[in-house]
């Protein structure tokens, strides 16, 4: 019994090893974002995974008067692990002005999470699986949608809050300037639609996101993929 135990979990875990393995290395992904139809802003996403670490960084770039708005810049640190990725730090930053910046440091072993924003620290109790504002989207590759509902734990830097979709569609098209995709359409699963974000998933491209639309301060914000480069 001891040793078919061992062997259950041999496989186990080979499974879940070749599930990261199946995942990219490296990712890169240009959106095109328009508010209400129009244009105001473009995306660059960068993710690489190497010996057990991966880094994930999303620069935006404001088109027109958004440019003196300054970049927005999000960067996510962390382990990949059987369960996918693990966060262990995490910054946004918009423009140069330091009281813009918000962070946040994971200790598993302790299982708590710091959360900085204008230079006060608050902490709550992690919970295995928690994610960042930019990592809980590329956690789809190594972890796809599984049954009707999600729910995801996710960090903004200021606060913790939990994300819930339902799969709207298991299979529907997305048209994207970098092509047509097939795609699986998570839509807001709260029941009281305070998460408003839909994602569209490509099927065939490791469900990297290919389409977000939102609410944003009353207007339709929409992102979409322009250009995807994988390997």
């Amino acid at each position: 019994m001891h040793r078919l135990w061992l062997v259950l979990c041999f496989c186990f875990g080979l499974f879940f090893t070749a599930a990261a393995l199946a995942a990219p290395q490296q990712v890169k992904a240009v959106y095109h974002a328009t508010r209400n139809g129009q244009p105001f802003a473009t995306v660059t996403e960068t993710f690489q995974q190497q010996g057990g670490r991966y880094r994930i960084e999303s620069v935006t770039e404001g088109i027109g008067i958004y440019g003196l708005f300054g970049k927005r810049r999000l960067l996510s640190e962390g382990e990949v692990t059987p369960q996918g990725l693990r966060p262990l730090h995490f910054e946004l930053q918009q423009g140069d002005s330091a009281k813009k910046a918000v962070s946040a440091d994971f200790d598993w072993e302790a299982k708590t999470l710091a959360m900085t924003s204008k230079g006060n620290t608050s902490s709550a109790p992690l919970e295995e699986g928690t994610q960042d504002l930019l990592s809980y989207a590329y956690q789809f590759m190594f972890r796809p949608p599984q049954g009707e509902d999600i729910s995801l734990s996710v960090t903004t830097g200021k606060k913790l809050r939990v994300y819930q979709y339902r799969v709207a569609e298991k299979e529907t098209s997305a048209e994207t300037a970098a092509g047509n995709f097939k795609a699986v359409h998570l839509a807001n699963g709260a029941a009281d639609g305070d998460e408003n974000k839909e994602l569209w998933l490509g099927v065939e491209k490791n469900h990297i996101v290919v389409r977000i639309s939102m609410k944003e301060n009353g207007a339709r914000v929409e992102q979409t993929l322009s250009s995807l480069h994988v390997e």
